[in-house]
């Protein structure tokens, strides 16, 4: 079989070419009416901080496949919570999974949410808030010189150690490759802020070290333009991503999500001059 060609990096000379093009897709992109098709709206659809953290978590777990898909399933879920997603999850016990029975998304299904709302109403009960839990996470990374995404996952699932495999593999893991796409979405929402689409409910850590949350649309446009060369859409894969966004706006590198995201969206064609890979 024929090996395929290795991509070609965009070099520190093309880069300067290559911001303009991605700022102004940002400003196109990030815009009002984005919301509304995006499961982001569900944290605009609440004003309190825990609603919005809860709310925002699942549906940033939930987005997987179809947007409008996506968020049909979210509002499902959230109907299923009366719409008061800390109350439900505050007040969660044995009796509450007749609320969830039925519930289905893609691999997820009741079983898998019963258990991420018991974590959930522990971290609460524990931290106060879902932003001290992330802020430990955080912490903890930085002593032990790791992603937060190193620590996310195995820190959340150590709170009910009785977690099945199978609810453990719907959260991502940096430590075991992953590219924890859903996991850097929902920090993206809530830790960038002046943003008019992400709502920056958090402080926990600076939004210059958010990474990108890497689907296919995203690596398929970032791979055209020479700025990940790695051939699977893994946890590397992120880095090299990220670490080249991050020399065109070292403290905010995930707005060009938007971009890359975008390209795709609105079907933009990528001028010629700046094709490195097809």
């Amino acid at each position: 079989m024929k090996k395929s060609r290795p991509l070609k990096p965009i070099g520190p000379k093309k880069l300067p070419e290559l911001r303009p093009f991605l700022d102004d897709l940002v400003m196109r992109v990030e815009q009002p009416e984005y919301i509304d098709s995006d499961p982001v709206s569900f944290l605009h659809a609440y004003s309190d901080k825990t609603d919005r953290e809860i709310a925002g978590f699942f549906a940033a777990l939930m987005a997987w496949g179809r947007r409008d898909i996506v968020m049909a399933k979210v509002e499902d879920l959230m109907r299923r919570m009366n719409h008061q997603p800390f109350a439900f999850i505050k007040s969660y016990n044995t009796g509450s999974p007749k609320a969830l029975e039925g519930f289905v998304h893609r691999t997820w299904n009741a079983s898998d949410i019963d258990i991420i709302c018991q974590i959930l109403q522990r971290i609460y009960h524990d931290f106060g808030t879902f932003e001290a839990f992330w802020a430990e996470v955080y912490r903890d990374s930085l002593e032990q010189g790791v992603s937060v995404m190193e620590r996310f996952h195995p820190m959340f699932f150590a709170v009910i150690d009785e977690a099945p495999a199978r609810t453990r593999r719907h959260i991502g893991d940096a430590g075991k490759g992953s590219s924890c796409k859903r996991l850097w979405l929902y920090l993206r929402w809530c830790l960038r802020k002046d943003s008019i689409v992400d709502v920056g409910i958090m402080n926990f850590m600076p939004v210059s070290e958010l990474m990108i949350p890497l689907d296919v649309h995203v690596a398929r446009y970032a791979r055209m333009l020479g700025l990940l060369t790695r051939p699977s859409n893994d946890w590397k894969a992120v880095v090299e991503l990220t670490d080249r966004l991050r020399s065109l706006d070292p403290l905010d590198p995930a707005k060009y999500d938007y971009a890359l995201f975008g390209l795709g969206v609105l079907k933009i064609p990528v001028p010629e001059t700046l094709v490195l890979n097809r």
